[in-house]
């Protein structure tokens, strides 16, 4: 197959065809389906090696994830793929878990491996950091705000995500709402109680300090939140949990100790994975579009290999309400 045999398919130009495998070319969504399109018909596969030599580039797109094995990252990884796979370009992926020196290696083997561009997903490392390793190569970061020369990141607003979530407990009478916080070593962490604490605030309800159990993002610390709080005999009719996985966690802790979600205690947790959904009850959540999240990254670092400054935005966030939550019981 042939890319003069995708073009007619197609029906556009060979060069064109060819723009739009190297994410050089700027043309409608629909002409440029229609060369993916053609290309799966056809299973026309670009050779990266002959493509390379005559544009010095590797056709490689490094990217570093947190936690491979995590949901939420999970799906912002295939968003990335998705995006780069008609482009021509490949993904090689690496985790540093949370560790700044394992990023700080990430990156070196990555520009060592002379990818053409390199995604980092919710760094650890420092601003200046970030910034020297855009000096050699276009890199884009999510979970920070930060500009510079070859340089672009894209942020969700965890803030409004979790004064949305709090704000929906209150409207249902809730006033003492324990809080699962999220992992400090996670940049949106602080973000979202700041959330928690400004809805707190506006409502008059005075924070109270008791009420907040740190979490680490897993399920376990989900669990042994109630338990805690539990165990402690805080008065709680709501759980606001900084992520979904600590908020299945906590579910399971509240069946355990012979309470009912929501009839008597509710239960908000943020991200909406999948598997959210399926929860009993269905968990009312915040919606923060990993898949979408992955996909923008990707395509924002093609544009920048292609000399176009990137533009892209995430959406706002999003409250999901399901059966998890209900009215406070007088």
């Amino acid at each position: 197959m042939t890319l003069e045999m995708v073009a007619k398919l197609a029906g556009v130009s060979p060069s064109t065809v060819s723009r739009i495998l190297n994410g050089t070319a700027v043309v409608s969504d629909a002409k440029r389906q229609a060369v993916v399109e053609a290309t799966k018909t056809l299973g026309f596969v670009p050779n990266p090696l002959a493509r390379g030599l005559a544009g010095g580039r590797t056709f490689s797109i490094g990217v570093v994830t947190q936690a491979i094995d995590s949901p939420f990252y999970g799906a912002a990884l295939r968003g990335i793929e998705d995006e780069l796979d008609p482009a021509g370009y490949s993904p090689l992926f690496m985790s540093a878990h949370w560790d700044p020196a394992a990023e700080a290696r990430c990156l070196e083997v990555l520009h060592a491996r002379r990818v053409d561009g390199i995604v980092v997903l919710m760094p650890r490392l420092s601003d200046a950091a970030l910034q020297a390793c855009a000096r050699a190569l276009p890199v884009v970061v999510t979970g920070r705000e930060l500009r510079a020369e070859q340089l672009f990141s894209l942020k969700f607003d965890n803030f409004m995500g979790a004064l949305r979530a709090t704000e929906h407990l209150l409207a249902l009478g809730h006033t003492r709402i324990a809080f699962i916080a999220g992992d400090e070593e996670h940049p949106d962490a602080s973000e979202r109680m700041r959330g928690y604490r400004a809805a707190l605030e506006a409502a008059g309800i005075t924070f109270d300090p008791q009420l907040v159990v740190p979490g680490k993002y897993h399920e376990i610390s989900g669990l042994e939140a109630v338990n805690h709080l539990l165990t402690e005999k805080r008065s709680f009719t709501a759980i606001f949990a900084a992520n979904d996985q600590m908020a299945a966690g906590a579910a399971l802790g509240l069946f355990q100790h012979g309470l009912r979600v929501p009839q008597d205690v509710s239960l908000v947790g943020f991200d909406d994975l999948p598997t959210s959904v399926y929860a009993t009850p269905p968990l009312s959540t915040i919606h923060q579009p990993a898949y979408e999240l992955g996909r923008l990254a990707a395509a924002s670092i093609l544009q920048m290999i292609a000399g176009t400054e990137p533009t892209a935005e995430l959406p706002p966030p999003e409250l999901l309400v399901r059966g998890s939550s209900a009215q406070v019981r007088p």
